[in-house]
């Protein structure tokens, strides 16, 4: 090969690369003489290109079409340096190189290859690497999650020791002395790449991708070498930052019609500055310059900047901000030069405010507010129907934001991030089947399986939906327990019957009819024998399973619940989430790691294999408009540019140190530290700053946090001065203005807090007592539930709870009571014991409840009993769990009817009424001034009679008896307070203070112009979860700040 001088060509920032190339080929500037005849169709056909990546290969088809002299002609043969191992034309010759080459392994294949080596290590450790952890357990990798994590990393690494040409032979002698006990440790877990690793891919006959791609682009480098093509061959647009890549172009710029084109290389830094970057070991923020890859290329090539022939020039204005953005970007040792380049004559305020008029600043509040500033700043932009316009960032929550805006204005954006495979529909069904196989138990997860919009199980979606909601309110609504896919059938027949013979109607027998009820079942039997194939691996514990095994079950499960009426899956595999899903499940199966793992840790390793996976959209979004990463941007051109999200994090994203090895040791064996990619990062923010129409955006907050922008935002600003910026944002100001206009609205009154007052012949005329206090705190509530009939659905089933070991204390006493045993018996504490024993089998509690609850019902036996002998001597009967009979209030037609936990007769022929409490609330204070009427109430049918089986026996005590968590029983006698002022009163006095205010309470309801308030006196303001609150719209009148009631009230102090 000619050892000729390289031909080296750069086309500056905001020139449109791709468009001036072609110009220049066209007009033989890159190759002398080239093309000899540019109207001849065959001109072009044998020259070669190499650019970045598939995205601009197909941007320069489209260009050398648009441009050619002759009507139509063969084009040159464009080749992706970025996708050479995808690329099965790669090669024009040695084809027999290329065949004798082992193929890339299987992605999915080499990670769970990986992961079975990473799982045995802790347990392959010699002894004395295992003596470093001391009593420590080594505790990495601890499941075969775990360890497919690892693997991900360990894989990436190995991509980037292959992809920089670094040798892991070096890892031998670069322990430090200080470190060499503990880097044993890691030397020993890297032995699985540098020792195991390649036995594994030489027995399967394979290699690693990276390394592929590196022997394909030295076979072709090696075929430029040795015969040099007839035709022009062209390098276009690549920065050589991989050094495979970087001697391909070497040598293609020093062949006879060879050609490198840069782009962007600065012509403006000084000779100092430009010398920083060859020395990077003094100052590591040197590799994220963006000139950095350019300095390191040219030297390999043993070339000077000075060489390079810059092509074409463009207008002043381009060329100021060229140099400015170059100022900027310069190296911070030299950054003293920013004082002298405002004194030249052609940076005056006037030349800079000229450069940047095309340069707009958005500096918004928040993330949402950018999103919708730059959404506005899009659809401006493609107002204009030659127009195109494109988001660039490195922030992907912005660019999915982003592309949620342009839908209110009817713009669909392909967003070339993609989206991630996790989140899309049939991965989502797949995740709801495992979690709800192997983790049963969770309503919500059950019912989004049901619900989901891929679950058909051959039957119409309209159909298939109402037995799910009718399941739903049967099985998972109102009350406890656990549900369990396998065995929902049982399940569901013990909540129907549970319903059926409840002491309360439940809901949804007025909501469902037989036919309902009947698809329900059906529907539970079609789940349950569904999931069977994959549910059986979950019967026997510890057991252990194939990959390729528990991934068939899965795919059975999920076809056969996506299968439609005529029986097709293809719903399942559609569009490009679906066929990738598709791709990975085949991959898993056909798999040949034979992965072994616990059958219990399937919903784990299934996360794992799909974590990252992202799925990118095909073309089919408004072709004038697009959201690009910073590589997907690279020799684009586009009208408007905005650049997106720049803050430090975002732009540029924070630099993340390897898992396995240091800055100094990744240094020794060559490979590059993090912030390489700043400086690529920071190669195309000057790049983009130079597009016709630029827009710089950022938030001030993000995530609920401040910001710092971004070091070259930052950088700019300090060298264009205060007047200049304050120009660009002045600019992008009517963005913010049009995103904060864009939802205002009139200013409308906040509505008035709800007071309905239907007809008195509509109102209630029965009540219990517990009804009383709500409807003195909420009598809307009553309102809604009484006269309107609006019941609130029950909240899905749980696991027990503190309302629910109440009950069930509650229910184990009144037994006990009921049942008459002798408290002074020696047998009571037995019988008490045997009484909670039968109540707690019949609650059939999970495990680690009962775990719980029983040692606090066992410590509370003894005290119980002991209360019952210390008052044993003055109670003549004890009647549990009594309730009254109807008692009208005064003349006004009313009725009230109440439940007593206990009212025992007493040996002086009063009764105490007793309620039994396992929480705080109410407390007596609440209960002695009525604002919690019940037992105060209770006393009062008392005195009526209400109560049969006692009598019309006065009460002479009120008690609230405290059941502690520790076991005390606690009496509390609501007759007397202490605070704030002491106040006593008789049992029957505070019976008949509540019955005369509760008959001026309802004298009042009987009277048209008494509506129900909304909240007339609530237990606490910030309270918000009542059960008509939301039908109240109390967030909204109470935002407003609406008069009456008193919020926290009379209950407040407490």
């Amino acid at each position: 090969m000619s050892t000729q001088n390289p031909h080296i060509f750069s086309i500056p920032p905001g020139t449109p690369f791709l468009p001036s190339f072609v110009d220049a080929l066209l007009q033989g500037k890159i190759i002398k003489g080239f093309p000899a005849d540019p109207s001849d169709p065959l001109a072009l056909a044998k020259a070669t290109i190499y650019v970045p990546t598939r995205r601009a290969a197909r941007s320069l088809r489209s260009l050398l079409v648009e441009k050619s002299h002759a009507r139509s002609a063969i084009l040159p043969s464009i080749r992706a340096l970025g996708d050479v191992d995808e690329d099965a034309v790669f090669f024009d010759a040695d084809a027999r190189e290329f065949l004798q080459l082992n193929p890339p392994i299987n992605k999915a294949e080499r990670l769970l290859l990986l992961t079975r080596l990473i799982k045995p290590w802790r347990e392959s450790l010699p002894e004395h690497v295992r003596a470093l952890f001391g009593v420590e357990d080594v505790s990495v990798p601890t499941t075969t999650a775990d360890a497919i994590w690892l693997a991900r990393d360990l894989a990436t690494l190995m991509d980037q020791v292959e992809t920089e040409s670094a040798d892991w032979a070096e890892l031998q002698l670069i322990a430090p002395d200080e470190l060499a006990d503990w880097w044993r440790v890691t030397l020993s877990f890297l032995e699985i790449v540098t020792t195991l690793w390649p036995e594994v891919l030489k027995e399967r006959g394979v290699t690693n991708p990276a390394a592929y791609r590196n022997r394909l682009i030295e076979i072709e480098t090696d075929r430029l070498k040795r015969s040099p093509p007839d035709g022009p061959v062209i390098a276009a647009g690549t920065t050589g930052s991989i050094p495979a890549t970087a001697e391909l172009i070497a040598t293609i710029a020093k062949l006879p019609q060879g050609a490198l084109v840069l782009p962007g290389l600065d012509r403006d830094l000084d000779d100092a500055a430009w010398h920083i970057l060859g020395r990077p070991e003094q100052n590591p923020s040197t590799f994220g310059h963006p000139q950095y890859g350019f300095y390191q290329l040219l030297t390999s090539m043993s070339t000077n900047r000075d060489a390079v022939e810059h092509l074409p020039d463009h207008s002043p204005e381009k060329r100021t901000l060229e140099r400015i953005a170059a100022e900027a970007l310069r190296p911070a040792e030299s950054t003293e030069h920013w004082r002298d380049l405002l004194q030249q004559p052609d940076m005056t305020i006037e030349h800079r405010l000229a450069a940047t008029r095309q340069i707009d600043l958005i500096e918004a509040a928040n993330e949402r507010e950018e999103a919708l500033s730059v959404a506005c700043a899009l659809r401006e932009a493609i107002s204009d129907p030659n127009k195109t316009a494109a988001l660039v960032t490195a922030d992907r929550n912005l660019a999915r934001r982003v592309a949620a805006e342009l839908a209110r204005f009817g713009i669909e954006a392909d967003d070339s991030g993609g989206r991630f495979l996790r989140d899309a529909e049939p991965v989502t069904l797949m995740r709801l089947v495992i979690e709800t196989v192997f983790n049963p138990g969770d309503p919500v997860a059950l019912l989004a399986l049901l619900k989901h919009p891929l679950t058909k199980l051959g039957k119409p979606r309209i159909e298939r939906r109402l037995a799910a909601e009718a399941l739903e309110l049967i099985a998972f609504r109102g009350g406890t327990g656990r549900a369990s896919i396998a065995e929902l059938p049982d399940f569901f027949e013990g909540k129907l019957t549970e319903g059926l013979n409840a002491n309360r109607k439940p809901l949804w027998i007025d909501l469902t009819v037989e036919e309902q009820i009947t698809n329900a079942r059906a529907l539970c039997e079609e789940l349950s024998q569904a999931v069977k194939p994959l549910a059986d691996f979950t019967k026997s514990a510890g057991q252990h399973t194939e990959m390729a095994a528990i991934v068939r079950a899965s795919v059975e499960v999920l076809e056969t619940l996506a299968r439609d009426e005529q029986g097709n899956v293809g719903a399942l595999y559609s569009g490009e989430a679906g066929e990738q899903f598709a791709s990975l499940l085949r991959n898993l199966i056909g798999t040949q790691a034979e992965l072994e793992f616990e059958t219990i840790e399937w919903p784990a390793v299934f996360e794992a294999l799909i974590s990252g996976e992202t799925v990118k959209p095909r073309p089919g979004g408004n072709p004038r408009l697009f959201i690009w990463g910073a590589l997907e941007a690279r020799l684009q051109t586009i009208d408007t540019v905005i650049i997106g999200g720049l803050n430090e994090g975002s732009w540029p994203s924070k630099t993340r140190n390897d898992p396995f090895m240091s800055r100094p040791m990744k240094a020794q064996i060559a490979l590059e530290p993090p912030e390489r990619r700043t400086g690529l990062a920071a190669h195309d923010f000057q790049m983009a700053l130079g597009m016709d129409h630029v827009v710089l955006s950022r938030a001030d907050r993000t995530d609920n946090a401040p910001t710092v922008p971004s070091r070259w935002l930052q950088r700019l600003q300090t060298v264009l001065g205060n007047e200049v910026t304050d120009h660009m944002r002045q600019r992008g100001a009517r963005f913010l203005h049009w995103a904060r206009e864009i939802d205002r609205s009139a200013d409308v009154p906040f509505v008035k807090r709800p007071e309905p007052k239907p007809p008195v012949e509509a109102r209630p005329d029965r009540f219990s007592v517990t009804d009383i206090e709500t409807l003195r705190r909420d009598p809307y509530a009553i309102y809604a539930r009484k006269i309107l009939k609006l019941n609130p659905l029950d909240p899905l089933i749980r696991d027990p709870g503190p309302a629910e070991r109440g009950t069930l204390f509650h229910d184990i006493i009144g037994h006990f009571t009921q049942s008459g045993f002798d408290v002074m018996a020696e047998e009571a504490h037995q019988n008490l014991i045997e009484i909670g024993r039968q109540l707690f089998a019949d609650a059939d509690l999970p495990i680690e409840i009962e775990a719980v609850w029983w040692p606090r019902f066992e410590a509370l036996v003894p005290e119980f009993l002991n209360w019952e002998r210390d008052r044993n001597y003055n109670v003549k009967t004890r009647h549990a769990e009594i309730a009254s009979k109807k008692r009208e209030i005064g003349s006004l037609g009313i009725t009230l009817s109440g439940r007593a936990d206990r009212v025992d007769v007493m040996q002086d022929g009063t009764t105490e009424i007793i309620d039994f409490k396992t929480g705080s609330t109410p407390s007596p204070k609440q209960a002695h001034i009525l604002l919690s009427p019940q037992l105060a109430l209770e006393a009062a049918l008392q005195a009526r009679g209400a109560f049969e089986e006692v009598g019309e026996i006065p009460a002479s005590d009120l008690l609230y008896v405290r059941l502690k968590a520790n076991g005390a029983v606690v009496p509390e006698s609501i007759l007397k307070i202490s605070r704030p002022e002491p106040s006593q009163k008789t049992a029957p006095e505070i019976g008949e203070e509540a019955w005369r205010r509760l008959e001026e309470l309802l004298s009042e309801y009987k009277s048209q112009s008494k509506g129900y308030l909304s909240r007339a006196l609530p237990f606490r303001e910030t309270d918000l979860t009542g059960d008509y609150d939301h039908l109240a719209r109390v967030l909204e009148w109470s935002a407003g700040g609406a008069d009456g009631g008193a919020d926290g009230g009379e209950g407040s102090s407490e």
